[in-house]
């Protein structure tokens, strides 16, 4: 989710990315707690963990990564709850994370490890340098990650360069942007990023031709297409707040009031997921 990088304070950014997540949890206001737990950055690293595996998020990833299961990468595993997901439903995982943090890094995947007995290994490095031979695994998987990639292009290349052939690479709830000077209006807008300055988007057409360029097939899920990119709330909430079309018109028509309203959906940050095959 986020690398080491962003563990270190600067003039401009006064906390690392470690302090700004504690921040986040013991504020004072009920709504920045609440993001923290939504985020899985509260509790344990296990019960966060668990928590996530359980989600109506992880649900909907379940049912489009491979199987029988196999080896999985997981690049920018920030506290590890993808990892643990993925261990559990029967891959073997390699997590990537620089960080050493307890609270949101590898020590925190470390945690996961001893207490549960997942079988995750962790690699220390940044996703541009992947130390793994051509064709490794059979899923490579990224929640939160790509948008905070230093060199996009090649964090996509050795991603794909380490998936083997009509392998899954999955990259879910990445920040996009309509036009890039809309970065600005979307860094200003998180709650985090003016603390530890580790924030970032980038437009779909970026994404896609980074991904493409090495894959022979690329589906992208809108902001509503998925609750991958709604979690914690759901589709059928989603719908209840259009309050025209709740409870009057059938989900196939919902479902196609949703691709349209992604289609001029311009909010800077909103989140996307993209499936892509080598």
């Amino acid at each position: 989710m986020h690398s080491g990088r962003f563990n270190v304070k600067t003039s401009k950014h006064p906390l690392s990315w470690e302090q700004a997540v504690r921040w986040l949890i013991t504020h004072p206001e009920a709504s920045k707690r609440e993001l923290a737990h939504h985020c899985y950055f509260d509790g344990t690293a296990v019960e966060a963990a668990k928590r996530f595996a359980a989600s109506l998020e992880w649900e909907a990833v379940r049912r489009i990564l491979p199987s029988p299961p196999g080896k999985a990468l997981d690049l920018g595993a920030g506290r590890g709850i993808s990892s643990f997901a993925l261990a559990q439903d029967g891959f073997q995982v390699v997590a990537i994370e620089p960080d050493p943090s307890a609270l949101v890094g590898a020590g925190a995947i470390g945690e996961i490890v001893v207490e549960t007995g997942a079988p995750i290994s962790i690699v220390s490095t940044f996703a541009e340098e992947v130390p793994f031979p051509d064709e490794t695994f059979d899923v490579v998987h990224c929640r939160q990650a790509l948008h905070h990639a230093d060199d996009l292009e090649k964090m996509c290349a050795e991603a794909i360069r380490v998936l083997r052939k009509g392998g899954l690479f999955i990259a879910t709830r990445e920040h996009v942007l309509t036009r890039e000077s809309d970065i600005d209006a979307f860094l200003a807008s998180h709650p985090l990023h003016l603390l530890y300055g580790g924030e970032n988007a980038f437009t779909l057409e970026r994404y896609s031709q980074a991904l493409a360029k090495y894959t022979t097939t690329l589906e992208i899920l809108g902001p509503t297409s998925s609750p991958i990119n709604l979690f914690p709330s759901s589709l059928e909430e989603e719908r209840h707040r259009l309050a025209l079309i709740a409870d009057v018109l059938p989900e196939e028509i919902t479902d196609f009031v949703f691709k349209v309203r992604d289609h001029f959906d311009s909010t800077p940050g909103r989140l996307y997921t993209f499936l892509a095959v080598k």
